[in-house]
């Protein structure tokens, strides 16, 4: 007969510790270390070539250990509502995929979902159990059904669950947006109670006898491969008929979970990855080397941010206060309304607006301003020295300031400091007199001709 999971040390200290007085159950149950795939006859075995004569005999043996079984604690038989329960879960062993260029071996995971009620089944391989797997392969298996559960059951693998807990699991922010966004509820069974999900725990054994066991001399060298043989035996898999009962699980699925299930939602699920992000001084968040703005105010919280793969929301207590465009690395994408004022009268500046606003003071204002921005290793160096002459505009006037930079030009010195010195001094307002390299010198005694130097 199958034992459940214990090892020949492990029952002969069950053996002994019942024969102690004042040792609880709970003291007993806490030399178990389980392990799968042992029988009372192989324990009886190991038992009886370690002690020799002396050991119990085969029926003694059995004896005591269904004594001992009958002092544990009792296990409640679950009852399924149609309709109600998916329960999911990954088989144990893994699939080798031989990559055929390099010979790489990859070992795929077998993802295994079950409903309750009619038992039936829907298997598939992935590359990995992370979260992108985990989500798309729920989404496949609703596909495949036709329909969504009212409650999804999951075990406690990251993936799913980012804090276990006997009362108050965490559940992973993007896998209970998926499930909000199927209409559906996420139970994850508690930690170490592999009785609440007994369901899929047959499944997977089923799995792994009907599908796996059958494909463990062939040779894969793609998941798509793979896959496709899974799917040729999960058909014969819910066509069989189960065992003392006259009907397979598709028949029970078509006749309690199908007419009891949700329908799919019109929309599929974007799949979306949510993390915790805190603005530098910038106001910028950084997702995957990638720069996104946020309101300048909240520099220094803790948000939220949900990623897909062509958009980025920021939320700030459940309230979305950002939405971008996703865009490639080393970019970044700044909006005009989360930046200070100062920062948003500083974004506004360009050359050409520059140019424009001096312009309409005059052509030698025009000069100096173009001057600032040309004279630079970038344009935006300038822009300093160009808000400094806007101001001397609306310290003195258009005409004064043209006039300043007509003489700033004369004397070959167009640049703000000398303007301002030129409208302090008040010289802006004496006549512009002509350049030295232009300016004739009159004809007086001192002046040798071109003879002298003959």
């Amino acid at each position: 007969m199958p034992a459940p999971r214990i090892t020949m040390r492990q029952l002969s200290e069950i053996l002994r510790l019942k024969h102690q007085a004042g040792l609880s159950h709970a003291r007993i149950a806490a030399v178990l270390d389980l392990s799968k795939e042992v029988t009372l006859q192989l324990l009886w075995a190991e038992y009886a070539a370690a002690h020799g004569a002396g050991a119990l005999r085969y029926s003694q043996f059995c004896e005591r250990y269904r004594r001992w079984r009958a002092l544990q604690r009792r296990s409640m038989r679950q009852q399924h509502r149609a309709g109600e329960k998916l329960f999911i879960d990954y088989c144990g062993p893994t699939v080798p995929v031989i990559d055929p260029g390099t010979g790489e071996i990859h070992p795929a995971a077998i993802f295994v979902a079950v409903w309750g009620a009619s038992s039936y089944t829907y298997a598939e391989a992935t590359r990995t159990q992370s979260l992108p797997d985990w989500i798309a392969s729920h989404q496949r298996a609703l596909t495949y059904f036709g329909g969504c559960p009212m409650l999804l059951v999951p075990d406690n693998l990251k993936a799913a669950v980012t804090r276990a807990s006997r009362y108050t699991p965490e559940v992973n922010d993007t896998y209970m947006e998926m499930a909000r966004h199927y209409g559906m509820a996420v139970l994850p069974a508690r930690p170490y109670k592999p009785r609440d999900k007994a369901k899929v725990e047959v499944a997977v054994q089923v799995v792994e006898r009907w599908i796996l066991a059958r494909l463990r001399h062939h040779t894969f060298h793609s998941l798509a491969a793979l896959n496709a043989a899974i799917k040729d035996l999960l058909v014969e898999l819910n066509e069989r008929r189960l065992q003392r009962q006259p009907h397979s699980r598709r028949e029970l699925f078509e006749r309690l979970d199908r007419p009891a299930m949700q329908p799919l939602p019109a929309e599929p699920y974007v799949y979306a990855e949510w993390k915790y992000v805190k603005p530098g001084i910038d106001y910028h968040v950084d997702i995957d080397r990638r720069l996104y703005s946020v309101p300048h105010a909240l520099v220094g919280h803790r948000l939220e941010a949900r990623i897909t793969a062509t958009t980025v929301e920021i939320f700030h207590k459940s309230q979305r206060v950002a939405a971008h465009a996703r865009h490639g690395p080393g970019a970044h994408s700044t909006l005009a309304e989360h930046m200070p004022a100062a920062h948003r009268k500083h974004q506004q500046w360009t050359p050409g607006r520059f140019l424009n606003w001096a312009q309409a003071i005059g052509p030698a204002t025009r000069e100096v301003i173009r001057a600032q921005l040309e004279g630079r290793p970038h344009p935006e160096h300038g822009y300093r020295a160009c808000l400094g002459l806007l101001n001397l505009a609306r310290h003195y006037g258009n005409a004064r300031l043209e006039a300043a930079c007509a003489r700033g030009r004369a004397i070959g010195s167009p640049s703000y400091r000398s303007i301002k010195s030129i409208l302090k001094s008040g010289l802006d307002r004496a006549a512009v007199e002509a350049t030295t390299e232009t300016q004739a010198l009159p004809l007086h005694a001192n002046v040798r001709g071109p003879g002298y130097y003959h």
